[in-house]
């Protein structure tokens, strides 16, 4: 099976780029400096309009933390209806409690808003107390079909044999651990190689001089699909 290249977009042009050039899926987003924050609903719907491809959204209300209050919540929920009613096919979504363990009820609150919908367990993921039992809270959760992780490392090429874990923790259950965060072109097959992930997600590495907050770039797309599809062989 060919390895899952989803990369992040942050306008209708970057989802554009991106999906002629090879991605298997998106992240939208906005605010990418933040981390990543809800896009405008004209956006989702402009961006499911242009492309053929899975576009995921993120739900994320702020980017102060990932421990939500009542009110953060009830405008999660209603960002979730809406990316739904825009035709995305997943929500992107992260909650810890203040002891860094998965917020569960916020979870399922979340997920039984999403109504079908694909979850993607992001980032927060990364800030858990263990990550070990965090993934093993996740995997008994139906909804969550991904979680997106740098092995709880500032870049994930950091982070080689926590991914490799993570994902025979992962194995014969239906959740993709999606590796991400500082991962780079000329590091990805060796990555993969090592790590056996089945998917992969990149933002910067993909970008007009790896710069975060710039257009993706269609020939980095191009060599990330390429090198992804010969070490698949």
């Amino acid at each position: 099976m060919p390895v899952l290249l989803e990369v992040i977009a942050t306008t209708v042009a970057d989802a554009r780029v991106a999906a002629r050039a090879g991605a298997d899926r998106l992240e939208l987003v906005t605010a990418m400096g933040e981390g990543g924050l809800t896009p405008s609903v004209g956006l989702i719907e402009a961006v499911v309009d242009a492309v053929a491809i899975p576009v995921n959204v993120i739900v994320r209300p702020h980017s102060r933390s990932f421990v939500y209050d009542a009110d953060d919540y009830a405008v999660m929920l209603r960002d979730i209806r809406a990316v739904k009613a825009a035709g995305a096919n997943g929500i992107v979504i992260g909650m810890l409690d203040a002891a860094g363990a998965i917020d569960r009820e916020g979870l399922a609150r979340a997920c039984e808003a999403a109504d079908g919908l694909d979850v993607t367990f992001h980032r927060a993921f990364d800030e858990a107390r263990d990550l070990r039992e965090a993934l093993d809270v996740l995997l008994c959760v139906e909804a969550v079909k991904n979680v997106l992780t740098s092995g709880g490392k500032p870049s994930v090429l950091q982070a080689q044999a926590v991914i490799r874990e993570l994902v025979r923790q992962a194995d014969g259950s239906p959740c993709t651990v999606l590796a991400g965060a500082g991962l780079t072109l000329e590091a990805v097959a060796d990555f993969v190689s090592e790590t056996h992930v089945e998917a992969v997600h990149f933002g910067s590495g993909v970008r007009v001089n790896g710069h975060g907050l710039a257009p993706v770039e269609a020939a980095k797309v191009v060599q990330a699909r390429a090198l992804l599809d010969a070490v698949a062989r």
